[in-house]
C-alpha cells in the first residue's frame, strides 16, 4: 500500500469526522446526498485496498464468505484493511494466508451454541384410531 493511498484514507476519514461533528447548515436532502456520496467513496476505497491486498482466489473466497456469513466477512475485511494500513501485509495474500486470517477472525467471533429439542409427546398425540378424511 502506498503512502498516497494512506493519505487519501486519512483525508477521507478526517472529512467524515468533520461532517459528523462539525455540524453546518444545509437542508436534509443535501446532507443525505453528501452522506451517500461519502459512503460510496468509502466502499470504493475499501474495494481498491482489498483488490491490492488479496489475490484472485482469496477475493473469490471472500465473495463466497460475504454470501454465507456477511458479518464475518465484514470483520475479515476490516482486519485486512487495518493490517494493510499498518504495513503488516507484504504483497498479495494468497488462499492459505486468507484461511489463517479467517481462523483468527473465527477465534474473535462469539460462538453461539444451538440446540434442537424434540418433543416426542406431541408426535404421540396423533392416534391411528382416528378416521382420516380425505385419504
Amino acid at each position: 500500500m502506498s503512502d498516497g493511498d494512506l493519505d487519501a484514507l486519512r483525508a477521507q476519514r478526517m472529512a467524515q469526522m468533520q461532517s459528523q461533528f462539525g455540524g453546518g447548515g444545509g437542508n436534509d436532502a443535501e446532507k443525505q446526498q453528501a452522506q451517500q456520496e461519502q459512503m460510496r467513496a468509502q466502499e470504493e476505497m475499501k474495494h481498491s485496498i482489498l483488490s491490492q491486498v488479496l489475490d484472485q482466489q482469496a477475493r473469490a473466497r471472500l465473495n463466497t464468505l460475504k454470501v454465507s456469513k456477511p458479518e464475518k466477512a465484514q470483520m475479515f475485511e476490516s482486519m485486512v484493511i487495518r493490517m494493510a494500513q499498518m504495513g503488516q501485509v507484504r504483497g498479495k495474500l494468497d488462499d492459505a494466508q486468507f484461511v489463517s486470517i479467517l481462523e483468527s477472525v473465527n477465534a474473535q467471533m462469539p460462538q453461539s451454541k444451538s440446540t434442537v429439542k424434540y418433543d416426542r409427546r406431541r408426535a404421540a398425540i396423533d392416534s391411528d384410531d382416528d378416521e382420516d378424511y380425505g385419504c
